[in-house]
């Protein structure tokens, strides 16, 4: 088991304000016609996140979500369309330099299908350091080598092809070619759903050691709660494109207050709890170009009151995560800090 150490810092390192993605729909001769109204697919809608130097923040959520569409924008794959990100204070412009660039960097789920086949890792890590001008060309050989002992791989992988290597040597190697331009973020986009049972805990292993050791802020992006909560000190959990609700793994795991939060935690499997205690998620995730009115969650809550059908509950704070958390524990539910309405 991981046990997660305190930060480091609690300098705010990379902040998102309202930000927000969508993608146009195009439309048809005959819709443009008719006038109908052009149509978007909200994939995020007002996200704000706060991370800090050297903390583990996990973001959870179903698939379908937008916390990969959410990943990209941090990592900037794709533009925003609203809102503000902003690192170490200063404002992220959809054009980023170079330096921005390598600052935030991204491990995808899949590293066969993120890693250049034809070429071996060391040319891999190779490139990336001549094209940043990171070190001299004498001293490529010596700093791949050293990428490669980072992530507990021998030196002479550098010479393997990564359709030769199992998942899990892929992945290191792709946690190697992010941290080989030296960056501020790593954002892992659920690095362990492709690999073995027997290999995930050896690759979350290493990334809580590169976190303390490199006192590198990680966004851990999954939808295993039972990872999440031994990895991270943040949690923050995502639905249909927009923060729900956010806090410490400990208070987010010991009293949920949001009732999709509950359903998530009650769905993780556990030998002592009855069947009838459990929390059970109705539906389908609503459709992200047609979002509920009032609260997105209403359609499927057990809970749902007339006034979750018409008004947007705003993130409320019940209380403060820990004396130098810099994120409290906010909720966005008309009914978080009162007392539950009975089911109807």
């Amino acid at each position: 088991m991981i046990v997660p150490e305190e930060p480091v810092s609690t300098s705010v390192l990379l902040e998102t304000r309202d930000l927000a993605v969508t993608f146009p729909i195009a439309r048809s001769g005959r819709e443009r016609f008719g006038r109908q109204p052009a149509l978007a697919v909200h994939a995020v809608d007002g996200v704000d996140l706060v991370l800090t130097r050297g903390q583990a923040l996990g973001l959870v959520g179903e698939s379908g979500c937008g916390k990969s569409t959410l990943a990209f924008c941090l990592a900037g794959l794709i533009a925003p369309t609203g809102g503000e990100l902003l690192l170490d204070g200063k404002r992220l412009e959809p054009t980023r330099t170079a330096i921005d660039q390598r600052r935030i960097q991204i491990v995808f789920q899949d590293p066969y299908s993120s890693l250049n086949p034809r070429l071996t890792v060391g040319q891999c890590l190779a490139e990336l350091l001549r094209v940043h001008h990171l070190v001299s060309r004498g001293e490529v050989r010596g700093r791949c080598e050293e990428l490669m002992k980072l992530v507990d791989l021998p030196v002479d992988a550098l010479a393997v092809h990564p359709r030769k290597m199992s998942g899990g040597q892929r992945q290191r190697v792709a946690i190697a070619r992010a941290l080989a331009v030296e960056p501020d973020v790593l954002i892992a986009d659920e690095p362990v759903s492709a690999l073995d049972v027997s290999v995930q805990a050896t690759i979350l292993e290493l990334l809580d050691s590169l976190r303390r050791e490199l006192d590198l802020a990680i966004l851990f992006i999954s939808h295993n709660m039972a990872v999440v909560r031994h990895l991270c000190e943040q949690v923050a959990v995502m639905y249909l494109g927009r923060i729900i609700e956010q806090s410490s793994a400990e208070n987010l795991f010991t009293d949920p207050r949001h009732p999709y939060t509950q359903g998530l935690i009650a769905a993780v499997p556990r030998l002592t709890r009855k069947r009838s205690q459990r929390i059970a998620l109705t539906g389908d995730l609503p459709s992200p170009i047609h979002l509920p009115q009032g609260c997105r969650f209403h359609p499927r809550c057990p809970l749902c009151q007339p006034v979750c059908r018409s008004i947007d509950p705003p993130a409320t704070t019940g209380r403060v995560v820990a004396s130098d958390s810099l994120v409290p524990h906010s909720v966005a539910c008309h009914f978080a800090w009162s007392p539950r309405p009975t089911s109807p």
